[in-house]
């Protein structure tokens, strides 16, 4: 039974590792509220959007760290295209 245990939280920490890492495709965040109090949404695609969505809320739109500027792929993309040489 002690070999199970740790035999199981290596297989979780392994699987954990193995799933496939996407890159967040929304560049801009918005921020509402104040006074300590502050709110994000990085849902935002265009910078136009995320204006859109402070306009009248006071608030206000900056860069998502979490984008990376790669492009991303998703499992309705399919297979990549393989290049000919």
């Amino acid at each position: 039974m002690r070999l199970i245990t740790p035999l199981l939280a290596a297989l979780a920490i392994a699987s954990a590792f193995a799933t496939s890492a996407h890159a967040d495709p929304y560049k801009w965040c918005a921020v509402y509220g104040g006074f300590g109090n502050t709110r994000e949404s990085c849902y935002y695609m265009t910078l136009a959007q995320c204006q859109a969505s402070v306009s009248g809320l006071g608030g206000f739109c900056k860069p998502s760290p979490w984008y990376d500027g790669k492009p991303v792929r998703t499992p309705e993309d399919g297979p990549p295209r393989r290049r000919r040489s």
